[in-house]
C-alpha cells in the first residue's frame, strides 16, 4: 500500500502551513495528488507562539481556527478546508517511522509508504524530558510539558485543578518564563528552578535578566537560581514536592519543564550531513541530498549577516522565513533563490510577550553591550523601555529592545541589519538609545529604500482570540506579539 506525491512536507508545525502557502502562491494551487504535509497531530499547522502567548490565558484564550498558520503573519488562516480548495493531501495524526533518502520514500506508522520527488524536512524539534536529566517523573498526572496542542490543553485542565496553589516551573528560559506568566494570571504561585546565574542565560545579559527577574518577582514570582531538581516526589500518580541539589525541598500541586527542545532529525541520521545538532542546509535550505530540504528548528543554514557562520534557530520567525526560502528554491531553482554568496539574507529576530512586557531582539549578541533607557521599574501604569546593543568592530551587530514603538524597532532593525557603524560606543548609544537608529537611518536615507526588494518592514499586530468563531485575527495580535520585521509584503 503507498502513494506518490511531487512534494512531500514532513511535518505540520509552523513551517508547513507557511510552506504550503508559499507553494499555493507560486503555483495558484496544488494539482490532485501533487503535495502532501504529513503531521503525527491531529490538527492542520498552526501557530505554535499562540500555545504559551494566549492559550494558557484565563480569560480571551486563543482556540482554534483562530491560530491556525497563517494568522501570525496577519494573512490568509489556512484551516483544513484551505487545504482541501486548494488540492493540498494533510496526512494527520500520523508519523513516519522511517526514511530512505535513497529510494525517495517515507514509511508511516499506519504501514504506508508514501513517496517524493522532492522533500521539505519541518520535523521541527522535540521538548527535552526530565528523565534526560536524569529526573524520573514526567508520567505523573500533573506535570506538563509545552510543545503542542494537545499539551497546551492538558496544561490548561492542571492549571484548573490547582487554583491557588503552588506550582514548580523548572527551566528559566522562553518556556519557563512565558508560562510563569501565564500560571500567574491563572492565580497559581509560582516557583521557577534553573541552574544559570540568570534566566535566559543565552540571549540575556545580567543587567537585562535583572530587571525581568524584580519584575516577575513584583508579580509574585520566586527564582531559585544556581541549582537544579534532583528528583520529584510522587504520591498517588501526582508530584506532591520537588528536592532540589542544593537539598531544599520545594512542594508543588503541578510543574511544568521547559528544559530544552531538541531537533528532530533522527530519521535522517546516517543519510544527511548535520551541524550544530540539525540538518545542514545551503542558502537555498537544500541538504546533502539534491532532493531534499530542510527548515524551520532542523536546518542549520549559513547566514549571510553573520559572515556565512551556520546556525540553527528555533523561533517562529526562521520556521516562516525558511520555509518560504525552500519553495522559492524548489520552484524557481534559477531566480532568487540561487543564494547569495555568504548564505541566506536572514536576521535572527527573536521576541517575547508576557504580562505587560514586549521584548524584540536583533542580529547576533556578540561583542561589546551598550545599555540605554531606563531599567528601573516602572511606576503604576507605566511602561519600561530600555534596551541594549551589541557593538563589534565599530558597527552594531544586534539588538535587544523593551517597549519600543513600531518605528523604533524598525529603525533598530533596520541598523542590524546594515550594521550601522558607532563612531563614539558611549556618545551615540548611551546618549541617544533608540533615536540613535532612527538618526542614523535617516541620515543614510536607507531607512526603506535600503531594504532588499520585497523585503520591506510590515508590522502585523497579533492577538488573542477567544472562540474562533467571534473574534478577528486582528484581536488575536494583541497578545500573541509581533511578527519580524522583514516579512515579504504581499500585494497581490
Amino acid at each position: 500500500m503507498g502513494r506518490a506525491f511531487a512534494y512531500v512536507i514532513l511535518g505540520g508545525g509552523v513551517a508547513a502551513g507557511y510552506a504550503a502557502l508559499e507553494f499555493v502562491r507560486r503555483r495558484a494551487g496544488a494539482s490532485p495528488g501533487e503535495l502532501c504535509i504529513i503531521s503525527d497531530e491531529a490538527a492542520a499547522p498552526y501557530e505554535r507562539p499562540a500555545l504559551s502567548k494566549a492559550y494558557l490565558l484565563p480569560q480571551g484564550a486563543a482556540r482554534l481556527p483562530a491560530f491556525h498558520t497563517c494568522a501570525g503573519a496577519n494573512d490568509e488562516v489556512l484551516t483544513e478546508q484551505w487545504y482541501k480548495d486548494h488540492g493540498i493531501e494533510l496526512v494527520l495524526g500520523t508519523r513516519v517511522i522511517s526514511a530512505d533518502v535513497r529510494r525517495k520514500t517515507l514509511l508511516t506508522d499506519t504501514g504506508e509508504t508514501i513517496s517524493y520527488k522532492t522533500l521539505i524536512v519541518a520535523t521541527g524539534a522535540r521538548a527535552l524530558e526530565l528523565e534526560e536529566s536524569g529526573v524520573r517523573g514526567s508520567d505523573a498526572a500533573n506535570v506538563c510539558y509545552l510543545r503542542s496542542l494537545e499539551d497546551a490543553e492538558r496544561m490548561v485542565g492542571v492549571m484548573r485543578s490547582c487554583h491557588g496553589g503552588n506550582a514548580l516551573v523548572i527551566g528559566g528560559g522562553y518556556i519557563g518564563m512565558e508560562c510563569a506568566a501565564a500560571l500567574v494570571a491563572n492565580q497559581i504561585k509560582v516557583t521557577i528552578v534553573f541552574p544559570g546565574k540568570h534566566c535566559m542565560g543565552r540571549l540575556f545579559t545580567p543587567k537585562i535578566a535583572e530587571f525581568y527577574e524584580k519584575y516577575y518577582a513584583a508579580k509574585g514570582v520566586v527564582f531559585v537560581k544556581g541549582t537544579a531538581v534532583k528528583s520529584l516526589e510522587v504520591s498517588d500518580g501526582k508530584v506532591a514536592a520537588a528536592v532540589l541539589r542544593d537539598g531544599r525541598r520545594l512542594p508543588a500541586d503541578m510543574v511544568v519543564v521547559g528544559i530544552g527542545a531538541r531537533a528532530n532529525t533522527g530519521l535522517f541520521d546516517g543519510q544527511l550531513a548535520m551541524e550544530r545538532s540539525g540538518i545542514k542546509v545551503n542558502g537555498r535550505m537544500q541538504t546533502s541530498d539534491a532532493a531534499v530540504y530542510a527548515v524551520g528548528d532542523v536546518a542549520a543554514f549559513p547566514v549571510a549577516l553573520l559572515g556565512g557562520d551556520v546556525r540553527r534557530f528555533e523561533h517562529v520567525d526562521c520556521a516562516r522565513r525558511t520555509a518560504r526560502r525552500a519553495v522559492e528554491a524548489i520552484l524557481e531553482p534559477s531566480g532568487g533563490a540561487a543564494g547569495e554568496g555568504k548564505g541566506f539574507g536572514y536576521l535572527p529576530y527573536f521576541y517575547s510577550r508576557a504580562f505587560a512586557l514586549s521584548w524584540q531582539f536583533y542580529g547576533d549578541n556578540a561583542g561589546e553591550a551598550v545599555y540605554f533607557g531606563d531599567f528601573s521599574p516602572p511606576g503604576a501604569g507605566g511602561k519600561p523601555k530600555f534596551g541594549a546593543c551589541w557593538v563589534r568592530g565599530g558597527r552594531v551587530a544586534g539588538a535587544f529592545i523593551e517597549g519600543g514603538s513600531r518605528e523604533e524597532n524598525e529603525a533598530m532593525a533596520s541598523a542590524v541589519r546594515r550594521g550601522a557603524a558607532i563612531a563614539d560606543v558611549a556618545a551615540e548609544l548611551e546618549g541617544h538609545g533608540l533615536g540613535f537608529a532612527d538618526q542614523e537611518s535617516r541620515r543614510k536615507g536607507a531607512r526603506r529604500r535600503g531594504l532588499a526588494a520585497g523585503d520591506r518592514p510590515t508590522y502585523a499586530r497579533h492577538a488573542t482570540v477567544g472562540v474562533a468563531a467571534a473574534v478577528s485575527i486582528a484581536a488575536f495580535a494583541y497578545w500573541y506579539g509581533w511578527m519580524a520585521p522583514y516579512v515579504v509584503k504581499r500585494d497581490s
